[in-house]
């Protein structure tokens, strides 16, 4: 598993936070650490899944997010 720190922006309140936990929870080879507005920690296994893809389904939700260190 890889970690991944994503700086997410357009995240404003609970609802943005629940919205992105619950789509990346529901995701195939990705454990959330934690969601907070403004970032999301999470593992992957990028045999399953890429760093891009876990922005897209970011994006999906209505928010943008980059890797950030």
């Amino acid at each position: 598993m890889e970690t991944l720190h994503l700086t997410i922006e357009g995240m404003t309140c609970d609802h943005c936070v629940r919205a992105v936990d619950g789509r990346l929870r529901r995701t195939d080879g990705v454990v959330v650490q934690n969601v907070v507005i403004g970032s999301a920690d999470v593992s992957f296994d990028s045999s399953r899944i890429s760093e891009n893809d876990i922005a897209e389904l970011i994006a999906d939700e209505g928010y943008t997010a980059f890797k950030s260190n």
